[in-house]
């Protein structure tokens, strides 16, 4: 080969394999994630947010305020682009009147019994932030605080690392602890979320993230069909504390291991939907964690969308935002009314510090606290 010819085929060569995949490859060739101020807190704070792209045309937009997810746009089975979770169009919805959408909710994500639980023969009293209870991690959770971002990607991926030190006493909680929160979007459309930490003593620890969803991208969510992979539910108190008995579904309105609509039987005169207006519940995965199984499953019949769970967690809160009100005017200046999103929030269970029974949340020095869900997106 000519020195020519050799120069041009070298050439050619680097052209399609790139740093980033070879041009060809639609995994690495539209995927880009990239940071701009979003808005600042009420101390001056710059808070960021990342706009995660792939060429399946789904976008996610992530901020450090709360570590939140304030977007997902996805396809409908005709092409049309929707978002699909609930939101704000600016930081200062998120700062005055904000029902964890979207956020990262921690150190401990749902209810704690009488805001206080014992370890290693210590009491530690938490804020009451929920009745007498504690709900997603105190006053000042891991929701309202500026996490540290920056850009990840991979060859067929793309991401944001978010990182968050919370300090020995932060909300009543023990120990020092070191957060990071990865999400990343790839191109078989999920939305991929890993959870790590670690302490300097024994402390408890309940990540999750609490996505409003609504596939149709507006109205109700009453006629999307969900399947949640669990046999057994843990049902609570009028407080909304697990009793900690694990009850089978079958024959109730919380079965949901055939796909139903979720409004089926959301009114039904059952004793656990009337002392939460609905369901707001964790249910027993049959997985029992440990490894990624799948969770659940939704379905929109108006717009094709899907979505499964996947996570290795034990639990899943399903709620169906029963106390939305009609005070939060979102985006676009959409009121959201009771049972305008879902949530499915991969977790162990709530109150597990308080019953011995449940799967341990406790952390140790020396160990590393490690979780991942996945929020696959798709049409049919």
């Amino acid at each position: 080969m000519s020195t020519r010819k050799t120069f041009l085929a070298i050439l050619a060569i680097g052209f399609l394999a790139t740093p980033f995949g070879f041009l060809g490859s639609r995994a690495r060739a539209s995927i880009s994630e990239k940071a701009t101020v979003f808005g600042k807190t009420s101390d001056g704070r710059d808070v960021e947010i990342y706009t995660l792209t792939n060429s399946n045309k789904v976008e996610v937009r992530i901020m450090t305020y709360g570590g939140t997810v304030v977007s997902i746009k996805a396809p409908d089975r005709s092409g049309k682009i929707g978002d699909v979770v609930l939101g704000y169009d600016d930081l200062q919805g998120y700062l005055t009147n904000n029902p964890y959408l979207g956020a990262i909710a921690g150190r401990y994500a749902n209810r704690i019994g009488k805001a206080r639980f014992s370890l290693e023969g210590h009491e530690y009293s938490l804020p009451k932030n929920d009745g007498e209870n504690t709900l997603h991690g105190g006053d000042l959770g891991f929701a309202k605080m500026v996490w540290a971002g920056q850009a990840d990607g991979g060859k067929a991926a793309t991401g944001v690392t978010l990182r968050y030190f919370s300090k020995d006493g932060e909300e009543g909680f023990p120990g020092d602890l070191t957060i990071t929160v990865t999400y990343t979007l790839t191109d078989k459309n999920e939305l991929k979320i890993d959870y790590a930490a670690s302490t300097d003593k024994p402390t408890v620890i309940n990540l999750t993230n609490h996505c409003y969803f609504n596939l149709a991208g507006g109205g109700n969510i009453l006629g999307h069909e969900l399947m949640l992979n669990a046999d057994k539910f843990t049902p609570v108190d009028a407080g909304l504390i697990p009793t900690g008995e694990l009850r089978s579904v079958a024959g109730t309105p919380m079965d949901f291991t055939h796909s139903t609509a979720i409004g089926a039987r959301i009114n039904d005169p059952y004793d656990q939907l009337k002392l939460a207006s609905g369901y707001d519940h964790n249910w027993v995965l049959n997985s029992g964690g440990g490894k990624l199984a799948l969770a659940a499953k939704v379905y929109e019949p108006a717009s094709g969308r899907t979505m499964e769970v996947y996570t290795t967690e034990p639990g899943i809160q399903f709620y169906t935002g029963n106390h939305l009100d009609g005070s939060i005017k979102g985006r676009n200046g959409e009121v959201y009314q009771a049972r305008t999103g879902f949530c499915l929030e991969t977790q162990h269970f709530p109150d597990s510090p308080n019953k011995p029974s449940f799967p341990s949340t406790v952390l140790r020095p020396g160990h590393t606290y490690h979780s991942t869900t996945i929020f696959k997106f798709g049409v049919k």
